[in-house]
């Protein structure tokens, strides 16, 4: 295929929840695209939605672009929910492949269902607002867009292009460039007449800091990581001089704030499995028959559910349901045997000699050497004491064990 001279388009993929590491990567490439005045950036989305405010910054990094953005509704299968809405709904033509389908854009899935019902009432009129503007700017179906705000209505690709909530439909990447050759876009600084045929692409995927970033933004990952490092700190305090765990579980608590900062957390979920944490540990130290455990259990499971507020970015109860339950048996594992240990009876060094018989070997002095087992040891006696005379230790002082005469 010949290439059209100096005509390129630039492609990138966005999957998944829509976060703040979304945000930057699709920034990023606008300003990457505007520096090298390409036809278009097409942005291949599939998404169940995302953050109301990392949506809302990208739509306006698109009004405000000086290249056209297309958005094209991919694979098939695929779908623009939620955030998925305004964002197709913001760019200058919109293209979905065969059987994907678009619509459900209440605030109750982009994280705001922890409010009152004037204050979702609000934010759903701010939402209605918003999409009506998209609405105006792109020349979409108004309508239908205020209906999949405040309905949660969902159409098939065939039904978006019937009634104007798409452009086009195309199978492929190929299809689209053909689709959109010759469209005419409005932009800032005036309009412009797409030239896409036969142009070469650019594919601009995520490098693997947007990688680690994403995954860790991840509810799941996000979760599995706090957990990780309450496990590694609570180890370290148990076992101090371990080194390991607590400096494992202090990068494994940082990578789960940072992830925290751009994911909608509920402060009530935190404090529900930091409760089940203390049952737990409460669990050992009271005789509760098990009570403690179970209220542990439960609180972990409610926190652990409740932890996010977007529907779209909670925790999947595949992982929910073994994390508990192997976080409390850690715990209780892990505390069961520190405190058996610690009620062991030392075995080695000078306090390991004490209920130990010996005999007096000879005395130097207010020194006493006694023999324990085919080995000297200095001790002490508060009475005196001959060669031969058989003794019991009784205590530890100054590194010297302490030893009385044993009674015939």
């Amino acid at each position: 295929m010949a290439f059209s001279a100096g005509k390129q388009v630039m492609v990138i993929n966005v999957n998944g929840p829509i976060t703040p590491v979304k945000l930057k990567y699709i920034s990023d490439n606008l300003l990457k695209a505007e520096k090298l005045f390409v036809e278009c950036l097409i942005i291949e989305l599939d998404t169940p939605g995302g953050l109301m405010q990392s949506t809302w910054d990208i739509d306006k990094k698109i009004l405000a672009s000086s290249v056209p953005v297309v958005v094209y509704i991919t694979p098939s299968g695929g779908r623009a929910a939620s955030a998925g809405v305004y964002i197709t709904y913001a760019a200058h033509i919109a293209v979905m492949a065969p059987s994907t389908n678009i619509g459900s854009a209440h605030p109750v899935t982009m994280g705001k269902q922890d409010t009152s019902a004037v204050m979702l009432e609000k934010i759903t009129n701010d939402a209605v607002a918003h999409i009506k503007g998209l609405a105006d700017a792109r020349g979409r179906n108004e309508e239908w867009a205020v209906q999949a705000v405040k309905k949660s209505v969902s159409i098939t690709s065939k039904e978006a292009l019937k009634i104007g909530v798409i452009n086009f439909i195309a199978k492929n990447r190929e299809e689209l460039l053909n689709e959109i050759d010759g469209s005419e876009v409005k932009l800032p600084d005036g309009t412009k007449k797409l030239k896409t045929r036969d142009v070469e692409v650019i594919f601009n995927p995520m490098n693997w800091q947007y990688k680690i970033l994403d995954r860790i933004s991840d509810p799941n990952i996000a979760y599995l990581l706090l957990l990780a490092g309450m496990a590694g700190i609570f180890f370290e305090l148990k076992s101090p001089g371990a080194i390991f765990p607590g400096a494992l579980g202090g990068v494994a608590l940082i990578l789960a704030f940072f992830s925290m900062q751009v994911l909608p957390i509920n402060a009530a979920g935190i404090l529900l499995i930091l409760l089940g944490v203390l049952f737990f540990i409460l669990e050992i130290h009271i005789t509760s028959f098990g009570l403690l455990t179970i209220g542990g259990v439960i609180s972990m499971l409610l926190g652990s559910l409740m932890l996010f507020k977007s529907p779209e970015m909670s925790v999947s109860l595949d992982i929910v349901i073994p994390a508990v339950f192997g976080m409390a048996l850690f715990i209780v594992v892990a505390l069961g045997l520190a405190i058996k240990a610690q009620k062991k009876k030392v075995t080695t060094g000078l306090e390991g000699l004490i209920g130990e018989s010996g005999t007096v070997a000879r005395k130097r002095g207010d020194v006493y050497q006694i023999n324990i087992h085919g080995e000297i040891w200095k001790s002490s006696c508060n009475s005196p004491l001959k060669s031969g005379d058989k003794v019991v230790v009784t205590g530890v002082s100054n590194m010297m064990l302490i030893v009385e005469k044993k009674s015939k």
